[in-house]
C-alpha cells in the first residue's frame, strides 16, 4: 500500500514524468497529470491515470487541478522559472511537493557536489524570466531556493537534483548519439582521452527516487540523484557495445586535432572538460539503490536502437567525424 493515495504531476507524459507515473502506479497511487496537451499522452487509456489540460504558468489552472484532485503528493517536472515554483508551492501548500531540479543548479568547482555544502549558482532578477541555456543553472538554483523558502513557511516542499538523465523515451537523444555511433560504426570519435566524467542517472532509478522523496523526504531538503558509480565516455562505449553484442574502437582526438576540422570538444554529446560528480549519500540514506550501469545502459541502448534514435539535431555529423578519423589515421 502507498504511504499516500493521490499524486498530481505537473507535466508527466514525456520522459522523466512518464517513468515516474509508472513508479507511482506500481506503488498503488491514483495519478493525475496536468499538461498543455501538446504531446501524445501515453497514459490516455490507462486505468489509474487521468489527465487535465492546463498551463503550469497559469496559477488558476494549477488551483483548478488542486481542487479537482486534492492531491497528497505533487511532483513538479516542468518548473523552469522561480516565479512558477513560488506559485506552485503556494497553490499546493497542503500537499507534499517535490520539485524536479537539476545538478546544473550547483556553481561549478566542487568535486563531488554536496547538497548542503556546495554553493548554488546566484540568479540575478533579470535572469529569472529568461529562457536561454546560459541561465538554466541559475534559474534552477533560484527555484530550489523558492522550495526552501516555502519549507521554512511550513510547506512540505523538497527538491531532487538529477544529473544527466538517460533511459528509454529520452527525447533529448544525448546518450542516443553514442548508442547510434556504436550500433552503426566500428570506429567512434571521442574527444580528449575518453575519460570525461559526467555523472548520470538511469531514468527508472530517478522515478523511484522521486517516489521515495515524496514519501520519506524531509521538507526543506535537496537530494542528489545519480548512479553510485560514475563512468567515462570510453566506458560508456564499452557498455553499449556489450549490450548490443558488437565491437567498438574509440579514437581519441585532442582539442587541436578537432579544431583543425572546426570542431570543439563540447560539440560532441556528453563531453565535459571537468568532472561533474555529485554525492549521493543523502538519497542512499533513505534506502535508494540505483541499477548497476551494465544493466541500465543495456536497457537504454536496446530501447534507443529499437526507436531509431540517432542523436540531437545539433550533434556532430558523421561526415565531419569521418574526416577527423581519416586525418588521425594518416598521422
Amino acid at each position: 500500500m502507498p504511504k499516500y493515495d493521490t499524486a498530481l504531476f505537473v507535466g508527466g507524459t514525456r520522459f522523466i514524468g512518464r517513468h515516474t507515473v509508472e513508479a507511482f502506479l506500481d506503488a498503488g497511487y491514483a495519478v493525475t497529470t496536468v499538461t498543455r496537451g501538446e504531446h501524445d499522452d501515453p497514459f490516455a487509456d490507462r486505468d489509474g491515470v487521468e489527465n487535465r489540460t492546463g498551463d503550469r504558468t497559469e496559477r488558476a489552472d494549477l488551483a483548478a487541478a488542486r481542487d479537482a484532485v486534492e492531491p497528497d503528493v505533487v511532483v513538479d517536472f516542468v518548473g523552469l522559472h522561480p516565479g512558477e515554483v513560488r506559485a506552485a508551492t503556494d497553490v499546493f501548500a497542503d500537499a507534499r511537493y517535490v520539485y524536479v531540479s537539476s545538478g546544473s543548479a550547483y556553481a561549478p568547482g566542487d568535486v563531488p557536489m554536496y547538497e548542503d555544502e556546495t554553493p548554488l549558482h546566484p540568479c540575478e532578477p533579470e535572469q529569472e524570466g529568461d529562457d536561454t541555456a546560459e541561465t538554466y543553472g541559475p534559474r534552477k538554483a533560484e527555484c530550489d531556493r523558492a522550495v526552501f523558502a516555502a519549507a521554512a513557511e511550513g510547506v512540505e516542499a523538497m527538491a531532487v537534483r538529477p544529473m544527466l538523465v538517460q533511459g528509454p523515451h529520452d527525447y533529448t537523444e544525448r546518450f542516443g548519439y553514442w548508442v547510434n555511433r556504436v550500433a552503426e560504426h566500428g570506429e567512434v570519435l571521442v574527444p580528449g582521452d575518453g575519460g570525461s566524467l559526467l555523472h548520470r542517472v538511469y531514468v527508472a532509478d530517478l522515478a523511484r527516487a522521486l517516489l521515495l522523496v515524496a514519501e520519506e523526504g524531509e521538507p526543506g531538503e535537496a537530494y542528489n540523484a545519480a548512479d553510485r558509480s560514475a563512468y567515462s565516455l570510453d566506458r560508456s562505449l564499452e557498455l553499449i557495445a556489450d549490450a548490443l553484442d558488437t565491437d567498438v574502437t574509440p579514437v581519441h582526438a585532442s582539442e587541436r586535432e578537432l579544431a583543425a576540422h572546426g570542431v570543439e570538444p563540447t560539440d560532441i554529446s556528453l563531453y565535459t572538460p571537468d568532472p561533474m560528480l555529485v554525492s549521493t549519500g543523502k538519497l542512499a540514506a533513505l534506502g535508494w539503490e540505483p541499477t548497476p550501469p551494465p544493466a541500465s545502459v543495456a536497457e537504454t541502448a536496446r530501447a534507443h536502437v529499437d526507436a531509431g534514435v540517432t542523436g540531437p539535431d545539433e550533434s556532430l555529423d558523421r561526415v565531419t567525424e569521418e574526416a577527423v578519423l581519416a586525418a588521425l589515421g594518416d598521422e
